[in-house]
């Protein structure tokens, strides 16, 4: 995939841990194998690979589009990137503010309930990437 795969590993890894990656990767079988290995092609190679765009600002952008879908399994997953990539607090309820205004206060109140427990196990290092 013309090194994307391999540019996509290494942003990954930088972002959501090693630890984090390596149990993803390891933990995929023949089913879901093929998409660990796109989505880390794509989405980690494609779409974070280049430098027009720092890795702090990509994690606020993905702050605020997972949260708009409520996926809040990943958007937890990527509030620990975002810390790991440099976003504050202050930052991170900023964009829980735009998850709010945009599509609501549930939603704003589902992203801070998860955030605030992202930001207690970052303070008691108990974080796992």
């Amino acid at each position: 995939m013309d090194g994307k795969f391999e540019i996509g590993l290494e942003r990954r890894k930088a972002t959501l841990g090693e630890e984090y990656v390596q149990k993803a990767l390891e933990g995929a079988d023949e089913f879901t194998r093929p998409f660990q290995e796109a989505m880390t092609a794509w989405c980690w190679g494609f779409g974070w690979g280049d430098d027009a765009l720092d890795p702090k600002t990509r994690s606020l952008m993905n702050l605020a589009m997972i949260g708009a879908l409520g996926k809040m399994t990943e958007w937890e997953t990527h509030c620990r990137g975002a810390i790991r990539n440099g976003v504050t607090s202050d930052e991170i309820r900023a964009a829980i503010h735009v998850v709010g205004i945009y599509c609501g206060v549930p939603q704003a109140l589902e992203c801070f309930r998860v955030a605030k427990k992202v930001l207690a196990e970052t303070e008691t290092g108990t974080a796992d990437g």
